[in-house]
């Protein structure tokens, strides 16, 4: 009887070792590579329980998650010729177990060979624009470029860069005065061709607006003069109307004007009483 218990524990025993051996599961995060005797002969990328020669084959897990590459911060030199102190990581992941296995196998073999071509394609990129644009104007455009073109490199090792990015874009603490010397001399120049630009077409500005004025002032006194002599017109052609009615009452009339114009209160004259003027003072009809 003993010898049964004993058979059948030692059953159990090698059923279990077999099932530890012989299955092995892999999870959402995880993609495997088996092994057999040395050689990769089988990738697995979907999650699930699979099987495998026991003592024979084994199997080899890779991370399926973005692992993050972190840069140590390094100078560089800007097409404007200026030093530039870039830290920067990356985002990356394995895509072909088999590939990253024949050619890195480890994270740390991984991280040095993206810390060489990463940088490279850094370098290479920013060493061809100015300052100003790596650390404002094209700064995403870069980062889009630099990741293509990593990402199109390190494709032979099984992996995938997804993102590249600047963390921090400084200036040498040696260095910084000096552009900034130079950055303000800059503004200062734009400023000026900005005071100019402004002060050339304030001038043009006024000078159609006085021209406009000289335009409508002249129009102006031209409808002015045109309805000043319509009306003295007018008036002359009432006058002679008037004068050619009756002569005499006309001079009369006139006479009396001149009289109420000349003669104020309390004016002395010193005429002859014979004069053209007073004519009509000694006599209603004019005579003398």
């Amino acid at each position: 009887m003993s010898r049964i218990w004993t058979a059948l524990g030692i059953g159990v025993l090698a059923a279990v070792v077999v099932w530890n051996t012989a299955f092995y599961r892999v999870d959402q995060w995880t993609q495997a590579l088996v092994i057999q005797l040395g050689e990769p002969v089988r990738t697995v990328k979907e999650p699930g329980l699979y099987f495998k020669l026991p003592f024979v084959q084994e199997v080899e897990y890779f991370d399926k998650r973005l692992l993050l590459y972190d840069a140590s911060p390094k100078e560089l030199l800007t097409k404007d010729k200026q030093q530039l102190v870039v830290d920067n990581f990356a985002r990356w992941r394995i895509i072909e177990p088999l590939d990253y296995y024949r050619t890195l196998r480890t994270i740390s073999a991984a991280q040095s060979r993206l810390d060489d071509i990463v940088y490279s394609n850094v370098r290479e990129n920013l060493g061809r624009q100015t300052l100003l644009e790596i650390v404002s104007t094209r700064r995403s455009e870069l980062m889009r470029e630099i990741t293509r073109a990593s990402d199109k490199r390190v494709r032979e090792f099984g992996i995938e860069v997804v993102d590249v990015r600047i963390k921090r874009a400084d200036l040498p603490e040696k260095n910084e005065k000096n552009v900034f010397r130079r950055m303000r001399a800059e503004r200062e120049r734009q400023a000026k061709k900005f005071r100019a630009e402004g002060d050339e077409e304030a001038r043009k500005i006024r000078s159609e607006s006085d021209k406009q004025r000289r335009i409508i002032m002249a129009e102006a006194n031209k409808q002015s003069e045109i309805i000043r002599g319509s009306g003295e017109a007018k008036a002359t052609s009432i006058f002679a109307e008037a004068y050619g009615r009756d002569v005499e009452f006309f001079e009369l009339q006139r006479t009396l004007e001149a009289y109420d114009k000349a003669i104020g209160e309390g004016t002395r004259l010193v005429v002859s009483p014979d004069s053209d003027f007073f004519r009509y003072l000694g006599d209603i009809d004019g005579g003398r």
